[in-house]
């Protein structure tokens, strides 16, 4: 049983709203990050209690939007143990420059956020000619790029995969799937879709191994159909602390025990070593 763990999904929110002022995507800030804030003071500590080495934070969105510093300033302030995941409006003309900005100050990965808590989703511009400089940068300067968005916009994202073969792509929640009909899990067909774009990783959150848990779905047949069709290098562990309820150790016990039936050299690359392929920055020294 593997004991190495990197969190690709965590988020924190500072106290101090004058220096970090709230800028919401969409005009309204998410819940979570009014009712349950977490400081990089305080993933450390829940870090700390879960066991867990590093992360990639990923920039909270709906509550500070494109303005990355907090998260960069949380990740310069300790070096080697982050790296941050930030959010550039790539329709923008000088996305270019704001992605070049951001990485000399400690992003080490890109994200669009196309809807979620506080916004349908809305993947019309996904694919928007607009946004392929800051593709084609992503490639040359080795950024990942995750996307948050639901099943309406897989093709998109397929599509993004084939013409930005050396950008890889991480997709939020596995893109908010439908698994309450079991196996063979067809209502998830678009996901699973996607096992041939081998630029295209996932990011198992608590979302999925909650709904493995509802209609005819398990975690007994879900996940080894996944591990089968993506393989485990493309797929890597985020606890979406603290935007997803309960606290980051007990939301990592529960995605140990939906994995307990893969094997050891499967979890190892969910758990820690996916997560240093998509972040170098979070490698081994």
């Amino acid at each position: 049983m593997t004991t190495r763990f990197i969190d690709i999904h965590p988020h924190i929110i500072s106290p101090d709203e004058n220096r970090y002022p709230r800028v919401p995507l969409f005009g309204k800030q998410s819940d979570w990050s009014k009712e349950r804030p977490v400081t990089i003071e305080g993933l450390l500590q829940a870090m700390d209690q879960a066991g867990v080495d590093k992360a990639a934070i990923v920039q909270s969105s709906t509550c500070y939007g494109y303005d990355n510093s907090y998260v960069t300033d949380a990740v310069m302030s300790h070096p080697g143990r982050f790296t941050a995941v930030g959010s550039v409006d790539v329709l923008q003309a000088d996305a270019p420059e704001k992605i070049r900005q951001w990485v000399s100050r400690g992003v080490g990965g890109l994200r669009l956020f196309t809807g979620g808590s506080t916004a349908n989703f809305d993947p019309s511009t996904l694919d928007s000619p607009l946004s392929f400089p800051g593709w084609e940068l992503c490639g040359e300067l080795g950024l990942s790029m995750a996307i948050q968005t639901d099943p309406t916009g897989l093709t998109q994202v397929a599509g993004l995969a084939k013409r930005f073969p050396k950008v890889r792509i991480v997709l939020d929640h596995l893109g908010r799937p439908d698994v309450t009909d079991g196996p063979p899990y067809k209502k998830a067909s678009s996901l699973f879709g996607l096992a041939p774009f081998e630029n295209i990783y996932l990011k198992l959150t608590p979302r999925i191994f909650g709904d493995v848990k509802k209609g005819a779905a398990s975690a007994d047949t879900f996940f080894p159909q996944l591990v089968q069709a993506f393989g485990s290098r493309r797929l890597a562990w985020g606890s979406n602390f603290p935007a997803s309820e309960g606290q980051l150790k007990d939301n990592l016990e529960v995605a140990r025990r939906s994995l307990a039936a893969s094997s050891e050299t499967d979890q190892a690359w969910i758990f820690h070593k996916t997560a240093q392929v998509l972040y170098p920055a979070l490698g081994d020294r």
